[in-house]
């Protein structure tokens, strides 16, 4: 069960993230490293309905495995039959339990991390799925629903008893959000109070980070997920510091141009968003997240905002990349005050991005 997860090599896991980690993503990060995939969450009612979209969320290919599908909801039952008919269209290495979403949308239909304060209906959830499936069932909790209420050691007790084959832990309350710092010293209570596998998230974003957390607590790998979404070389970065005790050198602007018009084309040609204009559209968060770490990113998010073409981009990335002082400029304004003031600087050919 999981053989990935009982090895001495701590494997990375990229996030299930909303709006992030699809189809193509997912390639691309396993691609740069990751170690094991997650899909978005997907809603059971929404399997059960055979909804065409909700089904594009599990969508994968042989080359993401070892991966899982994530589901949330709050009845045991129907998740349960969501859970098979997944397995039905294409088996994934394991089905994983949302337990830990905080935005309202999830948590007001009783799902998510609502569930940490019905530990009887949680268990109920957990339970019913890993009994009626044939593959491992995992789940994904939060340390509690906020700081009066951190039950997440208790939470993960509950879940082993039910039959559950691992679980991620995000260092955080469901009241923090995204907010403040994630709690490893609650994760690594949680990965002493059992024997299932426990993997730890929350605030990884280099490899000297995932060091310290194999070191100081007994998790058996580390989650990430925002520290991806701006630089999913942090899989690759990660391996190497751990196996060499150096941080390679921030990736330039030229391979991270090169990484985001390929991105671009790759989902234009998956289809998922539709049209070329759609599928630029349904980015446009992307390619702000991009943006973090590079110089001018200010100017660049404001420009990725309005973006529709992939030629826009290809522009856009030509005419940075013929500003000499942003290619290795210090941070995400430095070096850059002048670039994209309205100036018409000269284009360099953007033939070597495509």
């Amino acid at each position: 069960m999981l053989p990935w997860l009982h090895t001495d090599h701590a494997p990375l896991y990229l996030a299930p993230m909303a709006g992030v980690t699809d189809f193509v993503f997912r390639k691309l990060c396993r691609e740069l490293g990751a170690d094991a995939l997650v899909t978005e969450f997907v809603s059971s009612e929404g399997i059960l309905r055979r909804d065409d979209r909700t089904r594009k969320y599990t969508e994968f290919d042989e080359a993401q495995r070892p991966v899982g599908v994530q589901l949330f909801g709050a009845d045991a039952v129907n998740m349960a039959e969501a859970a098979k008919k997944i397995i039905d269209w294409k088996q994934p290495d394991f089905i994983d339990i949302n337990f830990g979403c905080p935005v309202n949308k999830v948590v007001s239909k009783n799902g998510g991390s609502s569930l940490l304060r019905d530990c009887p209906l949680l268990t109920q959830v957990a339970s019913t799925i890993a009994k009626a499936v044939p593959i491992p069932v995992t789940a994904k909790i939060r340390i509690g629903w906020d700081e009066n209420s951190i039950n997440a050691p208790e939470v993960v007790r509950l879940l082993e008893d039910c039959g559950i084959a691992a679980i991620t832990i995000h260092g955080r309350t469901r009241s923090q959000g995204y907010t403040g710092l994630a709690n490893w010293d609650v994760i690594g209570e949680c990965a002493e109070a059992v024997k299932i596998p426990v993997i730890g998230n929350g605030d990884i974003a280099s490899g000297a980070d995932v060091q310290k957390r194999l070191r100081e607590t007994k998790v058996k790998g580390l989650m990430i997920g925002r520290a991806a979404m701006s630089y999913p070389w942090v899989f690759r970065d990660a391996r190497h510091f751990l196996a060499t005790g150096e941080q390679p050198a921030p990736v330039p602007a030229v391979q991270r141009w090169e990484f985001i018009l390929h991105h671009l084309r790759l989902a234009i040609e998956h289809g998922r968003y539709g049209a070329e204009k759609f599928t630029l559209q349904s980015m446009r968060s992307r390619l702000m997240a991009y943006s973090k770490g590079l110089p001018a990113g200010r100017r660049l998010r404001e420009r990725f905002c309005h973006v529709s073409s992939v030629a826009e981009v290809e522009d856009m990335a030509a005419e940075y990349l013929s500003h000499p002082s942003l290619l290795w400029g210090g941070g995400e304004d430095g070096a850059a005050g002048a670039w994209g003031e309205g100036e018409a600087l000269p284009g360099s050919s953007i033939e070597r991005l495509a």
